[in-house]
């Protein structure tokens, strides 16, 4: 039986280019889980195994990985900063007990790192907090931290302050202990003295220790008490009261230093050990029913306990298809069989592996608090449950955001058509986030994802990884439709062609809803108007419908369809009628419902120069977008804006130019919003040269 409280399951997180992977890279060399450090932009990090990721420089799935530190188990996963791959960062949250949010020195609390640390916030997960790269011009500590208040709205607890600052940053000092930690020039994490505080900083770390201490015994009665009456609690009780505040989400402990420079990565160690919860600590998953409804059951992390593993990552490499499974519950021998309790089919378990990035291990048994790779799952995907067959139950499973942007690709011949159909299945089967479908008119395979990164990288993997020669479109943008009033409505379906006909009448209105709230269906029917059996067939067609609208034939959103009234025949009347007048009904009273063209809005974050500012608000307002904030950073400004994603194809080309380079952007799906009349007719005339050319 292992011991838990040894396991520390973790993520490593943050905004592209905070330094994540380095930052792994190193905790693995401590740890002595590899004895050669591979750096990003040489594109030897271990982590980033990808061919991808090592040209690129970025990391673009999560990798798992396990070491020891101090007797301590840690199963860690890097993750990517990039916005088209957030997907990976909140899988990975999903699952794991705590996380490092890694921010960059000079670089400060940046736009995904906002939305890395909402996701922690929404999977809640207890973090700490790792001020990296302040061994780079223009880093301060204390402005990240002060963004890190007021951005994130979170409480940094700050353990450690930075001895210098850019070039001049050697070493931390733990405010616990009041020592300094002066590392030497070769770079060797190993070559530290432990000195004294700095004369110069002692007034400043009394400062910021006794502000430690008031916040950390706040979370222990007795240790406040003594606190009050002037006596300082030991380091110990001290620690206690840190491990606690910081698994109920009080506060973040604070670290800082240079991952590239190996100064101030052992504290993060420590600390981790120190102050992250093990996976008993951590409140069990709710399971849930086939619906989605909690039962009020838990997943309990004990090993004895019936059977509770999530599936929370699919990755095909050189041996096969790897399920990435946390186990909640329970304990899973090789050769065990489990059910997947969303398919309902039987699943054996071959083989098991840990895995050190894309080296593993192989292992016979795991239990709960394990994170593993399962080898060879026929039928499992990503958010699905694998159970005990005698006691099955569901985890809560993960919600993934529709994608915004589409692109058609198509290939040469028959053969390689063939290769595509298997290699896209693999790729939809790792990446939630990734759809393909087939128009049935041209014939051509359409892709849709987060952005133009996230389908350029797909593409690419196609060629590379799997050999598929491609033929790519220009992309396109995820329109949607929606509709601006209430009607009232009534349709009859009669038809007689011999023998029994058919017959529905259904009286209802249509109306619009808030935003996201999606398709409605309600039935007032009463006193038998319609047979109950009948009225699914009425959501059933309307629901069919809803895929194709009005007015260019995208998916219709937020509408409520309320069956009021109707009639029926005892003979001729059955839910394929009721269900063809569903259908038919849609198409008469939809064109009346004031329908309208939604387009795709981003929040999209610029850094840029301060000599370029003007530039490039001018060319935002040129593309329709909304400026909303401007921010003065130590370097560049910082420039909020909400922008149509129609408008954002190739920015990046045009953001260098306009920077000489220095500019830099990312953005993220916001909301749905009604198009101008003149693009609204733009599209529409798109739209119908595409199906002029698809009949051609």
């Amino acid at each position: 039986m292992k011991d838990l409280s040894k396991y520390r399951n973790i993520g490593i997180f943050a905004h592209v280019d905070a330094g994540k992977t380095t930052t792994t890279e190193r905790i693995l060399k401590l740890t002595g889980k590899i004895h050669k450090i591979g750096e990003v932009h040489d594109g030897a990090a271990t982590t980033d195994f990808m061919e991808q990721e090592q040209e690129r420089g970025i990391t673009i799935q999560s990798a798992a990985t396990t070491c020891f530190w101090d007797g301590y188990q840690l199963n860690i996963i890097d993750t990517p900063g990039h916005v088209d791959f957030t997907i990976e960062v909140y899988r990975s949250l999903k699952v794991l007990d705590g996380g490092v949010g890694v921010f960059c020195g000079s670089g400060g609390v940046e736009p995904q790192s906002e939305t890395n640390w909402r996701y922690a916030n929404d999977s809640k997960v207890a973090r700490l907090i790792f001020v990296n790269k302040l061994d780079r011009l223009g880093a301060d500590f204390y402005r990240v931290v002060d963004q890190i208040k007021n951005i994130l709205g979170a409480k940094p607890l700050v353990m450690v302050l930075p001895i210098g600052t850019e070039a001049e940053f050697v070493g931390i000092v733990d405010l616990l202990t009041r020592k300094a930690f002066v590392w030497d020039d070769s770079g060797e994490p190993e070559n530290f003295e432990v000195l004294e505080v700095p004369e110069d900083m002692k007034e400043l770390v009394e400062k910021y220790r006794f502000e430690l201490i008031e916040t950390a015994v706040e979370q222990d009665d007795d240790a406040m008490e003594q606190y009050l009456e002037g006596n300082e609690p030991d380091v110990d009780t001290i620690k206690a009261c840190i491990r606690k505040g910081t698994r109920d989400l009080v506060f973040f402990p604070t670290f800082c230093g240079s991952a590239f420079k190996n100064k101030g990565v052992q504290q993060v160690l420590d600390a981790v050990v120190a102050y992250l919860p093990d996976p008993t600590e951590v409140p069990p998953q709710p399971e849930v029913d086939l619906e989605g409804h909690e039962t009020g059951e838990f997943a309990v992390v004990d090993s004895t306990k019936p059977v509770r593993a999530l599936a929370f990552k699919i990755m095909e490499d050189r041996f096969g298809a790897l399920t990435f499974t946390r186990i909640y519950s329970g304990t899973v021998n090789k050769g065990d069989t489990l059910v997947n309790t969303f398919t309902g089919k039987n699943e054996r378990i071959g083989r098991m592996v840990e895995m050190h990035a894309d080296d593993r291990t192989i292992v016979d048994s795991a239990q709960a608090g394990d994170i593993v790779a399962m080898v060879g799952l026929k039928d499992v995907r990503t958010g699905h449950t694998l159970a005990d067959q005698k006691n099955p139950a569901t985890l809560e499973p993960m919600v993934f955001p529709d994608p915004v942007i589409s692109l058609a690709i198509s290939t040469k011949d028959k053969a390689m058509s063939e290769k595509l159909g298997t290699a896209l299945g693999k790729m939809v089967a790792e990446d939630p986030s990734f759809h393909v479908e087939v128009d049935q008119e041209s014939g051509e395979t359409i892709l849709k994802g987060m952005g133009e990164l996230h389908l350029d990288i797909k593409v690419d993997i196609l060629r590379r990884s799997h050999g598929v020669a491609v033929d790519v479109g220009a992309p396109q943008v995820a329109y949607r439709e929606t509709v601006t009033r209430a009607i009232e409505d009534t349709y009859t379906h009669k038809k007689q062609t011999g023998g029994s006909g058919q017959f529905a009448k259904i009286e209802y209105t249509i109306e619009p809803t808030e935003p996201g709230e999606g398709f409605v269906f309600e039935s007032k029917i009463v006193g038998g108007r319609i047979p109950k059996e009948f009225i699914p067939a009425v959501e059933k067609g309307f629901k069919f419908m809803k895929e194709e609208g009005p007015l260019c034939g995208f998916p219709l959103l937020d509408f409520k369809v309320t069956l009021t009234d109707g009639g029926f025949h005892a003979v001729d009347s059955s839910q394929m009628a009721f269900e063809t007048a569903s259908r038919a009904a849609f198409r008469q009273s939809m064109p009346k419902a004031g329908p309208q063209l939604l387009e795709p809005i981003m929040k999209v974050d610029v850094f840029v120069p301060d000599a370029n500012v003007g530039d490039v608000i001018g060319d935002l307002n040129r593309r329709r977008g909304m400026v909303n904030s401007q921010e003065k950073g130590h370097t560049n400004v910082r420039i909020k804006a909400d922008v149509p994603l129609s408008e954002m194809f190739g920015y990046i080309g045009d953001l260098r130019s306009a920077t000489s380079g220095r500019g830099q952007f990312s953005m993220e799906f916001s909301n749905y919003a009604p198009v101008p009349r003149n693009i609204l007719e733009k599209v529409q005339v798109e739209v119908a040269e595409r199906k002029a050319a698809k009949k051609k």
